[in-house]
């Protein structure tokens, strides 16, 4: 476990709060924060930073977006929730609406994106027995190494990291994990005919930002629609503009069978997500075989339609794409001993720490804390840099002055 520094006045009162009455199943970074706008969050005592992680890309279209809050606040002074006991006066707004934007004939509502995630293993399951005829109990669903979906005992069950998996079992069977970027191992995989479908991140996120090589996603497509197994895309943290397209998959022009989305769905105001099909797949569900008491509700519903709206009315994909360039450059031009690889697409990117310690990347993430930015390390030696979708060029460049002068510290504080 990191070691924390020295800790005291306010933030000591937080702190010792979450560690007494809280479990222990988080390391943040030792910062209270209290207020959002737009690409900066604020601690109790008033210090501002640019926030580099952007709620593992809830945030895309910045804290507290005037709009999307206006419309939280009007809706939750009307009605909040019904249950799906009954119809409300949102649910098929919003339906039409975010089919209607992405494109597919039915969405299934969800709240976290880990409910998403296990609806769509459902959908999948469901849809290889009743039209592809697997045999019943025998499908399959192919996934790859390294990959991160949530953490519920279904999905842990094929993960491959020791942290998530391990002392949870018994395990989950029905899966079968390849390596990630492989076109080889999948088409060896799809040759068993009980495969239903392949679920995957376009790019892995909590791995590290792991691009896959160009036409992987479109082969894998393809390799899929000749197998009659659906490709399922997990776009909760690649999507809603985070990787300067409305989502990864149309980087490759890739229509998935099965749409994954959360996160951002709501502007980070409260859990939203969504599964997107086609009939022939989504009809495959019937009543009373899957649901949610939140999903769908209208407070959702009302968010989701102007998170959505914000997007497009802001040009948050086109600045995502310009604003990445321009932070890769500027990255590639600093030219520091200490970064080993810079990686990703939009704003979804990620440097790696090449430093003798092992404690290296926390330790420039403290430093960057100190100097005004705020990011995480994920798995080690690897930093995300994935501020909102709002922030300016000019931005990025303070942003990264911030990071040239926290490396230079970096020997300073280990």
């Amino acid at each position: 476990m990191h070691a924390l520094p020295a800790i005291s006045g306010k933030n000591k009162y937080y702190f010792d709060l979450e560690e007494k009455h809280g479990a222990h199943n988080y390391h943040p970074l030792p910062v209270v924060l209290s207020k959002g706008e737009g690409v900066y969050v604020w601690d109790i005592e008033g210090k501002k930073y640019y926030d580099f992680l952007s709620g593992y890309s809830a945030v895309n279209q910045g804290h507290c977006h005037p709009k999307i809050i206006g419309s939280l606040i009007e809706q939750a002074q009307k009605l909040t929730l019904t249950s799906r006991a009954f119809h409300n006066d949102l649910l098929g707004e919003y339906e039409q609406f975010i089919t209607n934007y992405f494109g597919y004939d039915k969405v299934l509502p969800m709240n976290t994106g880990v409910e998403a995630v296990e609806t769509a293993i459902k959908l999948c399951r469901r849809w290889g027995y009743a039209v592809k005829g697997v045999a019943e109990n025998k499908a399959k669903i192919i996934v790859c190494e390294n990959n991160f979906h949530g953490r519920t005992s279904t999905v842990i069950s094929f993960s491959s990291d020791p942290a998530s998996y391990k002392n949870f079992g018994p395990y989950m069977p029905g899966f079968e994990i390849i390596p990630y970027n492989d076109l080889g191992a999948l088409s060896a995989a799809l040759q068993d005919k009980n495969v239903a479908g392949f679920l995957v991140e376009p790019i892995q996120g909590e791995a590290g930002v792991i691009v896959p090589d160009e036409g992987y996603l479109s082969k894998a497509k393809q390799y899929c629609e000749d197998a009659s197994v659906l490709f399922i895309a997990d776009e909760i943290q690649t999507g809603l503009c985070r990787t300067g397209k409305m989502l990864a998959c149309d980087h490759e022009n890739v229509r998935p069978d099965i749409l994954i989305l959360g996160k951002a769905l709501s502007g980070g105001t409260l859990p939203v997500s969504a599964v997107l099909a086609d009939d022939q797949v989504m009809l495959a569900i019937k009543a009373g075989e899957h649901g949610s008491t939140f999903g769908g509700n209208p407070l959702a519903c009302k968010v989701a339609i102007t998170a959505l709206t914000v997007l497009k009315e802001e040009n948050m994909m086109e600045n995502a794409h310009a604003t990445g360039m321009a932070l890769r450059e500027k990255l590639r031009e600093m030219n520091s001993p200490y970064i080993s690889a810079i990686r990703g697409k939009g704003l979804l990117n990620a440097i790696v720490i090449d430093h003798k310690s092992p404690e290296a990347a926390w330790e420039l993430c403290l430093v960057l804390k100190e100097n005004g930015l705020l990011a995480k390390p994920t798995h080690g030696d690897k930093i995300r840099l994935a501020p909102p979708l709002c922030i300016t060029k000019t931005q990025i460049g303070e942003c990264i002055r911030i990071i040239e002068k926290s490396l230079t510290g970096l020997n300073q504080s280990m």
